[in-house]
C-alpha cells in the first residue's frame, strides 16, 4: 500500500524529538515504516524552546539529506506546538513550560530551521492574535492546523478566513470534561465542510462507538486518520522518552504521563490502525485508502 502519515513523533524505539538521533536510527525506522505500508511519512516535532525545537528540525534535514531512503519517505516536517493552548486538558502532555504565544519572529527560525519542508504547522488560533501566524503560513503554503485548542465559534471562522486548513486528531488534546454543547469538538464538527479533520484511530485515543459519529457527520472525503505514534509503539509496556519526557506504556500499549492523566501519543503501528478501521469501525478499503492515502497526499499536495 501507499498510505502517507501526517503526524508520527518516533516510532519502533525511535524519537524523532531526540537530541541523540542517529543516521543508523533513521533509515532503520524508515525502512520499518516503509515495510508496514508507508510511502511518506511527517517526522513531527513538538512543544520545546525554540532552539530546542530548531535543533531538532536542522537534525532531520541533515538526516533526509544524506539518506535516499529517508529523501524518499520524510515528504516534510509537522511542527506541532509551541503556539498551543496552555491551559490544562487542551495542552495535553505538551510541556507548559514551553508553550507561547504564537509570534511571526519564532515561526520563522523554526521555518528557517527546517529549510523549506514543513508541511504542517499544529497551533492554537485563540493564541495566534490577529492570525497573523496563520496568515503568513498559508502565504507559504503550508497547511495551519488548530490544535490542543479551545478557540470560540468566531475564532475558528476568523482563522479559517485567515488561511486555517486543518484541526489535528479531533476528540484529543481536550479536556476530560467540557461544556456539553459549546466545547472545540462541537465547533469544529459544525464547520467540518472548511477544515481536513485528523483522528487517531486505535479504540483508545477515542472509544470506537465516539469515531464512528464523527465519521458519520463529516464526510469521509475531509477526514484523515494519523498514528501520532511515538518511540513506543510497536513495542509494548515499559518506559520510553520524546522529546527528553518520559512517558509510560502499560498493558494496553497506550503512552501516558507518569500521572497517568493524558495521552502521550500513541503506540499504534499503520497495519494496527489499518486492521482496526477495517475490522471495528466496518471501512471499505477503498475508504481506508481515501483517508489514509488520498487525503493526505491532498493535503501535502494543496
Amino acid at each position: 500500500m501507499n498510505y502517507i502519515d501526517l503526524q508520527v513523533n518516533g516510532t519502533m524505539g525511535v524519537d524523532f524529538n531526540s537530541d541523540q538521533l542517529t543516521p543508523d536510527q533513521m533509515h532503520t525506522v524508515c525502512s520499518r515504516l516503509r515495510d508496514d505500508g508507508i510511502a511518506q511519512f511527517l517526522p513531527t516535532i513538538i512543544t520545546d524552546t525554540i532552539s530546542a525545537m530548531s535543533s531538532r528540525l536542522k537534525r532531520l534535514v541533515e538526516l533526509r539529506e544524506a539518506d535516499p531512503l529517508v529523501q524518499q519517505l520524510v515528504a516534510g516536517f509537522h511542527i506541532e506546538g509551541p503556539f498551543l493552548n496552555e491551559t490544562e486538558g487542551y495542552i495535553g502532555a505538551h510541556p507548559v513550560k514551553a508553550v507561547r504565544p504564537a509570534n511571526r519572529d519564532d515561526m520563522q527560525r523554526l521555518l528557517d530551521a527546517a529549510a523549506g519542508l514543513t508541511r504542517i504547522v499544529t497551533l492554537a488560533p485563540e493564541r495566534d492574535e490577529g492570525f497573523g501566524v496563520t496568515g503568513m503560513l498559508a502565504d507559504a503554503e503550508i497547511c495551519v492546523s488548530a490544535g490542543h485548542c479551545d478557540a470560540t465559534l468566531d475564532q475558528l471562522k476568523g482563522a479559517i478566513d485567515a488561511g486555517l486548513a486543518m484541526f489535528t486528531h479531533l476528540g484529543n488534546g481536550c479536556p476530560a470534561e467540557m461544556h456539553r454543547h459549546d466545547n472545540i469538538i462541537q465547533r469544529v464538527l459544525s464547520l467540518a465542510d472548511r477544515l481536513w479533520i485528523s483522528f487517531i484511530a486505535d479504540g483508545y485515543h477515542i472509544p470506537t462507538f465516539v469515531l464512528k459519529n464523527y465519521l458519520r457527520s463529516i464526510s469521509l472525503e475531509r477526514c484523515v486518520l494519523v498514528t501520532d505514534a511515538i518511540s513506543a509503539a510497536g513495542l509494548g509496556p515499559g518506559r520510553f522518552q520524546v522529546g527528553g519526557q518520559t512517558f509510560l506504556v502499560g498493558e494496553d500499549g497506550i503512552p501516558r504521563t507518569g500521572d497517568g492523566k493524558y495521552f502521550a501519543g500513541s503506540g499504534v503501528t499503520t497495519p494496527k490502525m489499518v486492521q482496526f478501521a477495517r475490522d471495528e469501525l466496518g471501512l471499505t478499503a477503498e475508504e481506508i485508502d481515501l483517508l489514509m492515502s488520498v487525503n493526505p497526499r491532498r493535503i501535502l499536495n494543496a
